[in-house]
Parts: structure tokens; C-alpha cells; sequence
């Protein structure tokens, strides 16, 4: 067994479950593409300055299934705890056609969002983009490299195999859609905190239009001039998703993707159903999901029954470390995969008495005897 949660407590709030976990699911998901298509790195590539064939538009890029599905741990799809959790992998991508939103571009940015059926609370957790782990083929080597060779099907075995979840849904964007979201919602607040941010944050907006943007000018941009708590657009809040370059690096920026989540939420409830209607529109031609647009459409009017409550991030602060692991090159590195597991199942559960599965124990010992040669230098 996965865990050893109280199977009394998994039995009585099943009958009640079953009659609304339809409804919930399609209701959360309403406030997930208003929140979370946003979730991206923005590490965008060259790109040529001519539109390619294929280019995103025209409608939502639905998955459909292979025979094989997710993978999920055995142990783990009889977990009583988690059937009470709606579990969906956020991928952000420096995808420019809808080809790549399929596979072929690293996920610069992936985070879980834990949704709790019975009460609407949502909880996020970001995955470190260059955490060393399984990913997904037995080859271990940075996580953002899953979805680059096996698209969303491999990047959410990679999230399930190592961290025993049950994920079999997904949201992929491109760096298009933060822009498209804070823009219909009449911009977002944001608390600028340095003079650094603000440097990085329109120097960011300049290469975001040369990257993404031909045709426009590159000064053509609302500069951020001071710090403190204040209205940003999409461009400059795509700029401040970028952020990499100060004191925290990829952890603080995870922290800054996190905070446009819960300012774009704070917005999202402000505005009226037509708004979110032709938002969720728009943003949907920039979007490749295993979840039906029509489904999330029809339940638009619930959006204030969720609330995101709490957020961290994978590996735990205190459980991981840093080091350069040969060919793999820079990584953050879980000290004990099975620890943080354990941290994970009580942050977004609250499962006191979580188990590992024999998966992660083995996933474990095979990072640090991959990694302590390194450490130990």
C-alpha cells in the first residue's frame, strides 16, 4: 500500500463524491485556464521572423490518448487520499507552432496543481526545471527534458513515476498565453520588489517582442520605471514571469510564475462572465490539453467556488541541493527523492502517514548514488 491513511474517513466522503466529482471537474478547470495557462519560464528561442506552417490558431489542440495512457505507480492508483484530489501537470513551453506544443520543446516551466473536490482548495507545487530524476524512460537527466522527448504522456510519467501521483490530465501553453490572460483581464497587480527586477523585467519585454513579435518594434513597450505594488500588462508581466538573473535564480522565479497565478485569480473574479467567456476564447488558440474547451465553457459561472490556498516547490527547500552532475550539467538535486515525496503527499494532501511506493525508493538510491561523486568533490 501506498499509504496508510484512514480508509473510514476515504468511505464516507465517496457517496458524496460521486455525485458532484463530474461537476467539480469541469467547474475547476474553468479557473485553471484562467489561472494557469499562464504557467511558463518564457526561455523563448530564435525564431525566424516569417510565420511557419502550422503556426497556433484556430482553436484548442486536444490530446488524445494512447493505448498505454499515464503511467502511474501501481501502489498509488489504490491511494484512498488521493481520489479525493483532481491532480493536473501544467506545462509551459518556448513552443512557436502547434508541433511543438506536441513535443520536441523542453518545459521550462511545469507545475502540479492539486485540486481538493470537496472543498474547491487549490494548492500548487512547481517542479524544478533542471530537478535531476527518472525521466520517464529509466534515463535520469534533467526533468524539463521529459517533455522534450516524449511530449505530454512522457513529462507526466516522469511527475508520477518519481513523485507517486495519480496525474492523467494536462495543460501545455506557449509563451503567447500569460500575455493574452493579464491583458483581457485589464492587467494585473504585482508587487516590483527591486531596482534589479525592474532591469531584468524590461530588458525582457524588448527580447519577448524580438523573439515572439516581428514586425513590432522593440522599444515598443510600457517600461516599468519604480518598485512597489502596481498594474502590470501582459507584456511586462510575461517579462516578470522571465526573471532569472537575481539572488534566488530559478527558485525565486518559480516563486515570481506563482505569484502571477494568484494575481491573475484575484482579477479573474473581479470580471464578468462574458469577459472570461471571450478570454477563455482567445487564450484557448495557444493551448494543447487533454480536457474538452466545451466542458470548461458550460461551468464558467463557478469560478469563485475555488481559491488557490497554498504554494511551494519540488524538491523542498532544505531537502535538495545544487551541483553540477556531469553530463547533465547544472542541476537541483533532491538529497533524499523519498523524503521529499514524503513532504509532497503532506503539503497537498495532508497525509500525515504517507508510504512511498518501492518505484520512488528505487528512483531514490539510483539519484544518489548518481549524484554523491559529484557532491562529494
Amino acid at each position: 500500500m501506498a499509504t496508510k491513511a484512514n480508509k473510514t474517513k476515504g468511505k464516507s466522503r465517496k457517496s458524496k463524491r460521486i455525485s458532484r466529482i463530474i461537476i467539480f471537474s469541469l467547474e475547476i478547470l474553468v479557473i485553471l485556464i484562467m489561472l494557469l495557462v499562464v504557467v511558463k519560464v518564457f526561455q523563448v528561442t530564435e525564431v525566424d521572423d516569417t510565420e511557419e506552417e502550422g503556426s497556433i490558431g484556430g482553436g484548442p489542440l486536444l490530446y488524445e490518448p494512447s493505448e498505454e495512457g499515464f503511467v502511474v505507480n501501481d501502489a498509488v492508483k489504490e491511494d484512498p487520499v488521493m481520489k479525493g484530489y483532481w491532480n493536473i501537470a501544467l506545462f509551459g513551453l518556448d513552443a512557436v507552432n502547434s508541433a511543438e506544443l506536441y513535443k520536441s520543446s523542453r518545459s521550462d516551466s511545469m507545475m502540479i496543481a492539486s485540486i481538493n473536490l470537496d472543498t474547491g482548495e487549490i494548492k500548487l507545487v512547481s517542479i524544478y526545471r533542471d530537478t535531476y530524476l527518472n525521466i520517464g524512460n529509466d534515463k535520469y537527466r534533467k526533468a524539463n527534458g521529459a517533455y522534450k522527448n516524449g511530449g505530454a504522456e512522457q513529462a507526466i510519467a516522469m511527475l508520477n513515476m518519481n513523485l507517486d501521483l495519480d496525474i492523467k490530465d494536462f495543460v501545455t501553453v506557449n509563451y503567447q498565453a500569460v500575455i493574452d490572460v493579464v491583458d483581457g483581464l485589464g492587467g494585473i497587480w504585482i508587487d516590483v520588489e527591486t531596482q534589479e527586477e525592474i532591469t531584468h523585467l524590461n530588458n525582457y519585454q524588448a527580447s519577448i517582442i524580438r523573439d515572439t513579435m516581428p514586425g513590432r518594434d522593440m522599444d515598443d513597450y510600457n517600461p516599468v520605471t519604480e518598485t512597489g505594488y502596481q498594474l502590470l500588462d501582459g507584456l511586462q508581466a510575461a517579462g516578470y514571469c522571465r526573471i532569472r538573473y537575481t539572488r534566488g535564480d530559478d527558485f525565486k522565479r518559480t516563486e515570481r510564475q506563482r505569484a502571477v497565478l494568484q494575481a491573475i485569480e484575484d482579477q479573474a473574479k473581479k470580471a464578468d462572465l462574458n469577459t472570461l467567456a471571450n478570454l477563455f476564447t482567445k487564450v484557448m488558440n495557444n493551448v494543447y490539453t487533454s480536457i474538452k474547451s466545451d466542458d470548461i465553457l458550460s461551468m464558467i459561472n463557478s469560478i469563485s467556488d475555488y481559491r488557490i490556498v497554498d504554494e511551494g516547490g519540488f524538491p523542498t527547500e532544505g531537502m535538495r541541493t545544487t551541483g553540477t552532475i556531469g553530463a547533465a550539467g547544472s542541476c537541483v538535486i533532491p538529497l533524499d527523492l523519498e523524503s521529499n515525496v514524503v513532504w509532497l503527499h503532506q503539503f497537498l494532501f495532508g497525509d500525515e502517514e504517507y508510504m512511498v511506493t518501492q518505484e520512488v525508493k528505487k528512483y531514490s538510491d539510483i539519484i544518489k548514488s548518481d549524484t554523491s561523486p559529484y557532491l562529494n568533490q
